[in-house]
């Protein structure tokens, strides 16, 4: 028998006095175990109850009405369906490109929506576009904003997200396109094959080789598309080769920049403003969004609702 248990047999209260302070030590440390737990509880919550939200800047021109290129009313429809997709994300609309030096802090992605050719919105701010760019912030261009002139410019248009029209190579016919299959990528989650009628443009200038590229919407034109005659936007040699090899045409694309520095997205799609309200074609737009954000897309893609706004 050792001393302890030979004193406290001399003396009982010395053995209850020890087993109460042991009782004391090990409620101590459960109540240290709960309140770490507790905490730590707690700081997760509070990190996820206080993130940042992503930042979306829409950028738009005047466009031609409220039937086609209707510019401004086409991204409010967006931002309006990503405040409310309860995704985390803020918004800020302009027409045409931001005074305000500030418009771009804290960006994750920029929303482009606009005329192209030398009209294009970037074309007197190419220097800040191309620091936007580098600094890793996502882009998405949509219809005519997919085209600006040869040179600089599309050199940074290929940066910023894979491709770009480029006179007498691309083309801009009216046709129904028939998405028959979607490749297997976060924009196209919950988005089924469809058609859709449209001022598709094709035949894009790509990067090499489609280093970085994702083709997203793919379809074949109809062999009437090349009825037109010759001209930087109508018909050209280049695109009527492609055309007679039977080669599909990508009029949706992601791209990822080297490095991970950044994403983009660009369509040839968005002539006509009642398409906004077709599920498929406006989920596919707001997943490439919230891609670009490098935000990862919700499994049946970002919810919203069709809601035409003039």
């Amino acid at each position: 028998m050792d001393v302890y248990r030979i004193y406290a047999y001399q003396k009982p209260e010395i053995l209850v006095f020890v087993s109460n302070i042991i009782m004391k030590i090990n409620l101590m440390k459960s109540l240290s175990r709960i309140l770490l737990a507790f905490t730590l509880s707690f700081l997760t919550f509070s990190s996820l109850s206080f993130a940042k939200n992503k930042k979306v800047v829409f950028l738009a021109d005047k466009g031609k009405n409220t039937t086609v290129h209707a510019h401004e009313s086409g991204n409010a429809i967006l931002a309006n369906a990503l405040e409310e997709s309860g995704l985390g994300f803020d918004t800020a609309q302009y027409k045409g490109w931001p005074t305000d030096a500030k418009a771009f802090d804290g960006a994750d992605s920029v929303v482009i929506f606009c005329n192209g050719g030398k009209g294009h919105l970037v074309m007197k701010h190419l220097d800040q576009f191309e620091k936007l760019i580098d600094s890793g912030v996502g882009f998405v261009f949509m219809h005519y904003a997919v085209e600006v002139p040869i040179g600089r410019a599309g050199v940074l248009m290929r940066e910023a997200m894979g491709g770009y029209f480029e006179t007498h190579w691309s083309v801009n016919p009216h046709w129904t396109a028939d998405f028959k299959s979607l490749p297997k990528h976060p924009i196209t989650r919950g988005v089924k094959p469809f058609t859709q009628k449209d001022e598709w443009y094709f035949h894009m200038r790509f990067q090499p080789e489609m280093k970085g590229v994702t083709p997203i919407l793919s379809a074949h034109p109809p062999k009437e598309t090349m009825n037109r005659k010759d001209g930087p936007h109508s018909n050209n040699p280049h695109v009527r080769k492609s055309m007679a090899a039977g080669e599909i045409q990508h009029i949706g694309w992601a791209d990822e920049r080297p490095n991970g520095k950044g994403r983009g997205f660009g369509t040839t799609g968005g002539h006509y403003h009642n398409t906004w309200a077709r599920d498929n074609w406006r989920t596919v737009i707001l997943n490439a969004i919230v891609w670009t954000c490098g935000v990862d897309v919700p499994e049946k893609g970002v919810p919203s609702i069709a809601q035409l706004i003039k």
